[in-house]
This record gives C-alpha cells, structure tokens and sequence, in this order.
C-alpha cells in the first residue's frame, strides 16, 4: 500500500517560496485522503448489499422450488415416532352416586438412551436407591453396554420417583408421559373393578387394558373413543360396599374364617349395591395370579362369584316355594318328619327333632331336612329340575364382570328321587352366592325374576315371572318367622323387619367325602320384610364360634350376626326409616 505524505516536501517549498501558508496544503491534502476513503467504503458497502439481495434472492428461490417440488410431489405417511398411534383414553368408573371408583392420571415412564449417557454406573446406584425392587448390577451393566442404545427402566413413576429420577441430573435418563389407571379408594370394590395393565406400549404413550373383573368384561366400551368422556355408572354404592366389606372382615377375624363373602342387591331390579370377598387386594397393585396351591386361598379368587358350593339349608326355600306354587300344600298341610328317611341307601336326618309332624311353615323354620325331601318327592325330579333352571341355578351367570363366565354350577348328571330329596335341601347342587341372591330376589319381590347387573339400572325391567304373588307373601311370612323364632334369631334388628334362611354345608373333602368339622355358612335373606327392598347373602367359608367351650359352626351362631350388624348400619344410610314393632307385627297380621 503506497501511503500519500499530508504534507508532500515540494509542494511546501514551493508554498514557502510564494509566500503562502504551508499548513494549507496539509488541510487540502486531508480532505482529498477524507474523499477518497469515503468512496472506497461507499463502494465496498454497495457490494455487500448486492451480494445479501442475491443471497437473499437464492434462499427464497430454493425454498420455493422445494415448496413446489413438495407440492407436486405424491403424499406418502411419515412414520409416526414411537408411541404417536397408540390409544390411551379410557373412560372413568363412577358408584350409582357419581363416586370415581377408577379413573385415569397422568404419570411418567421411565427409559435410559445410551448415547446420552453420561455415568451409567452411577445412574443405576441412584435408581436403584430410589427403587429398591431393581437389581443394581443387572441394571449397570445394560446402561453401559457398548451394543445397546436403548434401554426400557420403567413402565410407570409416581410424581414423587419422577423428581427423584430428575434430580439424578443423568442426561441419559428420559421421562415418557403416558396414562395410567388409577383406584382411589385402594381395595374398596377390588374384585369388581379387577384392573387394568398395559398392552401396547411405546416412550410417550401406553395402551390400557383391562385385565380383570368389569375393566376386563367392559374393555371394549371403556376403550372407545368415543365414550372416553362418558363415564360407565355402577350400580354400586361406594358407602355401603365399604361398610360391607369393613363388617365382613371383622367378622372373618372373629370367627376364625377362611374367607367370605357378602351381597347386597336391589330385590326389584337385581342391581348389586354391593359385592364384597374377602381377602382381597389392591388393584393399583394387583398380584400376579397364582401357579400353584388352592386357588381359593389366593385374593384374586372372588367368593361372591367364582364360589361354587354347596350352600346348604337356604335352599330349601325354594322347595318349599315350588311346593306352595304348585298348589301341592298349604303353610298349614303337616309333613311327615319321623326319621331317619331311607331311600337307595342312604339316610337322612334333622339336626333337631322337632317331632313326628311338623306344618310347611314350621319345616321351613325349624330347617327339617325330612320334611324339605319329603316335599321333593311331591314336586318330582322333572318340575324341581325345571323350576330350578327357571330361575338361573343350573346356568352361569351373565354378570359384567369376566370371572363370572367361569363359574359353572355343578349338579348330578344322574339326576334321580335320591339326588332331588338332597338338593332340596342344599346337597348335591353346587352354585354361587350370587346366584342365590337372585334367587332370593324372585322370592321376595312378588315373583319376578331378576338378572343381577353392576351396572345401573335404576327400572324394573319386564321379566318372567317365577312364582305367583301369594306364594312370594307366603315366603316373606316365613322367612321372617325364621328371624323371629327360628334358626337366625341373632338376625334380628330393631326398627328393621329381617327375614331370611340359613345354611350350614360340609364342605367336600379330596376324597370325595365332606369334613366333619368345616362348614360353608351362609345367611340368605331380605329387608325390610314389610316391602322387600334388598336382598342380602353372606357367605363364611370354615368359620369357628369358640366363646364357648364347644365350637360352634352352624350359621346361626356365625354368619347370621354378621348379617345383622350389616344390616343395622348399611339400612339407615339407605334411607330406611326404622318401625316400630307394633308396624312391622301390623303388617304381617294384615298378609
């Protein structure tokens, strides 16, 4: 670069031989150097401009051309990134109340991507911290295998792991949202609802499913996607069940029991108030189910449904009620019941010997066996067999929940007089608590049969009817007869008009024998007994009354107070008004 003097020698001699001021030449020089940079940048700057437009120009053009190569081009589905696709919307499940009984919550997955993984050895020390299930050096070393790049931790967290997880700081620990069905109310109505897993799965989405009870058996309807605001009403109560289930396990305590169950239904519409089994489990945590042993033991097993047993006694109201149907007797025709009854071997006998002959009514209160096979051999095996299947005993439910399906009543394929004498009476026919709370329904309600539901059903559906009106009012009279002076005295409740039967099966032996020290109880009844409104079955498999100094089993002395205390709190919650014992002896004496 060749630099111009400000003040160039001969030009100052020169101004100095004129006279002139040399510090002139200096300034003219200055102002030229000025002029000249400022055009050197103007020009450089029109240059910069004229490349940014063209920069400018070239971007938008081939943004355009790409738009329209795009355009023109044919359409062809992206493949969506892991999880896009997959339906997680379910409905919620609400009691007959509007009480969420199941509902869905926002929660995280948990998943390792080994390419941002910083310390995979220290991640798995701090997860198994917050995990105490994960196996820590099962874990290190999958986070630090050099093959993989992928690692799935954990399908669900609770919002507090996810923070513990966050707080970690490990880059290479990612969170996934997703849904995930939640019980609030914990064991609460476990056998009903089931639970629910997940199907299909990816990092920001999971299917749910119903794996099951009703979230199983109404998967299709909880799942649709177009109902998924629209939540599936029960016919449960949320406040009974619990009460239900609370007395049912104290009494399992007291009475030494291996188990129970407890069925609360509307006697009108067979809706399911409630339906307890014991024991139980959390559906938010649900077991996995067992490989081995007696299935019966395990809390997935549901008494109330999949129970199938010899019920004993409180089958005989449906002998009885044939018999009064079918016009063969009166509650005043006497029976014979001299003992031992003889037929094909085999003997049958009363607990008690209430006397050579006894009227209907008192066979059914005093439970005399001989008198229930006697009015058997009245009846004949063909109409028993039919009446029975009439009213559901010889099928399997069709209830919403899956396990029901499952249960098959059990009765003799050789079905002869010896076999009809037995079932009358409750042996030799196997079914469910459930079934003989529909059942007891049709005995009550005029003799209308009922379907029982879970779901709501707040109408009288029209149905078959069973019975006649006379016999159902013949069948509320002695049933209350037997709360009142019969086999379940301890049923009694002030201010409410209990009726009902009870029932004391050995329960069969792997020989194919019965013990003689186990029993199934069961209390099968209806209330009030003025206007039937609900139907109550509980069930005690193996109880033990031990306050005195021989244990007492028969279902009057265990499962009969059980009832009653369910009966003494859950009927005032259900807006019956108690009577006074004047009222209920007046409306009995006017039937």
């Amino acid at each position: 670069m060749v630099r111009t003097p400000l003040r160039p020698l001969p030009r100052i001699l020169d101004a100095r031989a004129q006279g002139e001021n040399p510090q002139a030449v200096e300034r003219e020089m200055l102002r030229v150097r000025r002029e000249q940079a400022r055009d050197i940048g103007r020009k450089r700057a029109e240059w910069r401009l004229l490349i940014l437009a063209v920069l400018f120009f070239a971007g938008y053009a081939a943004i355009g051309t790409r738009m329209g190569l795009l355009a023109a081009a044919p359409v062809i589905e992206a493949e969506p990134y892991v999880g896009e696709q997959i339906a997680d919307a379910r409905a919620d499940i609400l009691d007959r109340n509007g009480r969420i009984l199941a509902t869905n919550l926002v929660t995280n997955s948990l998943y390792a991507e080994l390419r941002y993984m910083i310390d995979g050895d220290r991640a798995a020390a701090e997860l198994a911290r917050i995990f105490p299930d994960v196996d820590e050096d099962r874990l290190a070393a999958r986070l630090t295998d050099p093959d993989r790049s992928f690692v799935w931790i954990r399908a669900r967290l609770s919002p507090e792991q996810a923070q513990a997880v966050h707080d970690i700081g490990e880059p290479g620990l990612l969170l996934g949202p997703r849904q995930m069905r939640l019980y609030p109310n914990g064991r609460l109505a476990a056998h009903v609802l089931g639970g629910a897993g997940y199907g299909q799965q990816g990092v920001t989405a999971a299917e749910i499913i119903g794996t099951a009870g009703i979230e199983h058996r109404m998967d299709a309807r909880l799942r649709d996607p177009d109902l998924a605001d629209v939540p599936l009403t029960l016919s449960l109560d949320l406040a009974v069940q619990g009460v239900v289930e609370e007395v049912l396990g104290s009494g399992i305590e007291m009475l030494n029991a291996r188990a129970g169950s407890a069925i609360i239904m509307d006697a009108d519409t067979g809706e399911l108030v409630a339906m307890a089994s014991l024991p139980d489990f959390d559906p938010n945590d649900r077991p996995a189910p067992p490989v081995e042993g007696d299935p019966t033991e395990h809390p997935l097993f549901n008494h109330a449904v999949q129970g199938v047993y010899e019920l004993g006694s409180v089958m005989k109201s449906f002998a009885v009620a044939q018999a009064l149907d079918l016009g063969l007797v009166t509650p005043e025709t006497v029976i014979d019941t001299r003992g031992p009854l003889r037929m094909a071997g085999f003997s049958i006998r009363d607990y008690r010997n209430y006397g050579a002959e006894l009227p209907v009514s008192e066979v059914f209160v005093h439970s005399s066996n001989i008198g229930t096979a006697r009015l058997a051999q009245m009846i004949g095996i063909d109409r028993q067999q039919d009446f029975l299947r009439r009213f559901g005993f010889l099928g399997p439910l069709d209830l919403e929940v899956t396990e029901a399906r499952r249960a098959l009543p059990q009765f003799p394929e050789r079905w002869g007089e010896l076999s009809a004498m037995t079932i009358s009476y409750g042996h030799g026919l196997s079914t469910t608590p459930v079934h003989l709370a529909a059942g007891y329904a049709a005995l009550v309600n005029g003799g209308r049969r009922v379907v029982p539901t879970l779901l709501r059903r707040p109408e009288v559906q029209p149905v078959e009817q069973l019975v006649t009106p006379e016999t159902s009012r013949q069948m509320r009279a002695m049933m209350h007869a037997v709360v009142e002076r019969g086999t379940a005295r301890m049923a009694q409740v002030e201010g409410y008009a209990v009726g009902g039967k009870t029932g004391s099966a050995d329960k069969p032996n792997p020989q194919g024998r019965y013990y003689d020290d186990r029993v199934i109880a069961t209390f099968a009844g209806a209330f009030p007994m003025t206007d039937p409104r609900y139907v109550i079955v509980v069930t005690l498999d193996e109880p033990s009354e031990t306050s005195g100094e021989q244990a007492r089993r028969t279902a009057g002395w265990t499962v009969v107070p059980v009832a009653a205390e369910m009966v003494r709190r859950i009927a005032p919650m259900m807006g019956m008004r108690p009577q006074s014992d004047a009222e209920i002896e007046a409306a009995f004496s006017l039937r």
